[in-house]
C-alpha cells in the first residue's frame, strides 16, 4: 500500500510503499477512503505537537473508510462496515490499523469526505462547549479563529445550542462563511478592536480560543464575570499567560481540552459525543464545511493551505482518488 509518512521532522511528507497492516487484538484495519487534515498535523510534522511519535510514522489524525479486517476480541464491528476513526495518526494511507475503541459506525447517507472532516473538529467543539463549559441558551459565545476547522464548528454548534455567537476571523470572505454557519455578530480580527467590540455587545460568557496570542489577550479582557475560558490551541504561535488575579476578581474559570487525551482517558465519552454529532448530521442540523479535497499525493499541498490559513473549514484528502 501507499502512505504519506514523516521520515524527518520539519520536512515535507514522503510517499512511501509499505506492507498492508494486520490487526492486533482489539484493532481493526480500515481501507481508508478519506482523511481529514488538521492544524495539529502541521505541528506533528515539526515535532512540536503534544505527542511526538518515533520516526518514521504515517500522518493523518482522522479518517473514514470501510473495515477490511477485524482483530481478536472485537465484537461490535465487522468486515465491510463503514466507520470513521480518530486514531491520532495513520490516516494518510490506503489501509490503517486502529484501535476498535475509537471507531464510530457512520450511516450510508454520510459521504466519506464528510465523515473524514467530522470527528476532530465537531468532537472538540461539542466536548468543549457542552461537557467542559456547559454553554447555556442565551449566553454569549465568542469564537476566535472562527473560520478555521474547529472554529467554524464552534460557531455552528454554539448557535444550535442556543447561544448568541460572536465570530472573529480574518477578512470579509471568511466572515461571510461564519455568518452562513449561524454567527450573530462578526469581527474582523485584522481591522477591529476585539476587546472594545465585544464589550459593546455585552461581553462574552464563554471564550472559545484556538488562536492564543494577542487575540486571546484582547478577548480575555472582554469576558464577563463568571466567564468560562476554553484555550484549545495556539495557532498564533504564542501561548498566553493568563493573569490569575483577574480570574480571581471576576470569578472566571479556565477549562483545558485536548481531544487526544479523551481517546486515552475516556474513549467512551469521545465515541458517545461522536454518536450524538452523527445523529445531528443525519437530522440535517449540522453539515461539515469542506473547502478543499485533494488526492493522497497532494497531501503536502493540503497542509500548506492550513499553514497559510487559506482554507476555511476542513481540508480533506481523498485517498482513493
Amino acid at each position: 500500500m501507499y502512505a504519506m509518512q514523516v521520515t524527518a521532522f520539519d520536512t515535507p511528507l514522503s510517499l512511501c510503499e509499505l506492507e498492508t497492516p494486520k490487526p492486533a487484538a482489539g484493532e481493526v484495519v480500515i481501507q481508508v477512503a478519506a482523511c481529514g487534515l488538521n492544524f495539529g498535523d502541521t505541528l506533528l510534522i515539526k515535532g512540536t505537537y503534544q505527542e511526538k511519535p518515533p520516526l518514521p510514522f504515517t500522518m493523518g489524525m482522522e479518517m473514514a473508510g470501510t473495515i477490511s479486517a477485524v482483530g481478536q476480541g472485537v465484537r461490535h464491528l465487522h468486515v465491510g462496515q463503514r466507520v470513521a476513526a480518530y486514531s491520532g495518526k495513520n490516516g494518510l494511507a490506503e489501509y490503517a490499523a486502529v484501535s476498535a475503541s475509537v471507531c464510530v459506525p457512520i450511516p450510508d447517507a454520510m459521504p466519506f469526505t464528510d465523515a473524514a472532516a467530522f470527528l476532530i473538529t465537531y468532537g472538540t467543539s461539542h466536548l468543549a462547549l457542552e461537557d467542559r463549559a456547559g454553554l447555556k441558551p442565551g449566553e454569549r459565545l465568542l469564537v476566535l479563529g472562527a473560520s478555521g476547522g474547529v472554529g467554524l464548528t464552534a460557531v455552528e454548534l454554539g448557535k444550535l445550542m442556543g447561544a448568541e455567537v460572536i465570530a472573529c476571523a480574518r477578512g470579509a470572505a471568511k466572515l461571510e462563511i461564519c455568518k452562513q454557519m449561524g454567527a450573530d455578530h462578526l469581527i474582523d480580527s485584522d481591522t477591529a478592536d476585539i476587546r472594545d467590540t465585544v464589550k459593546a455587545l455585552g461581553g462574552a460568557d464563554v471564550l472559545y480560543d484556538p488562536i492564543g496570542g494577542d487575540q486571546f489577550k484582547a478577548a480575555f479582557r472582554a469576558c464577563n464575570p463568571g466567564a468560562r475560558l476554553l484555550p484549545l490551541g495556539f495557532a498564533s504561535g504564542e501561548v498566553p499567560q493568563i493573569p490569575a488575579n483577574i480570574l480571581l476578581v471576576k470569578n472566571m474559570t479556565v477549562l483545558g481540552l485536548y481531544i487526544g487525551g479523551y481517546a486515552k482517558l475516556n474513549p467512551k465519552a469521545l465515541t458517545d459525543s461522536f454518536e450524538t454529532l452523527i445523529n445531528w448530521y443525519v437530522a440535517g442540523k449540522i453539515k461539515p464545511h469542506v473547502s478543499n479535497v485533494l488526492p493522497l499525493r497532494d497531501a503536502n499541498a493540503g497542509l500548506d493551505l492550513l499553514r497559510r490559513r487559506e482554507a476555511t473549514g476542513k481540508v480533506v484528502i481523498d485517498v482513493m482518488a
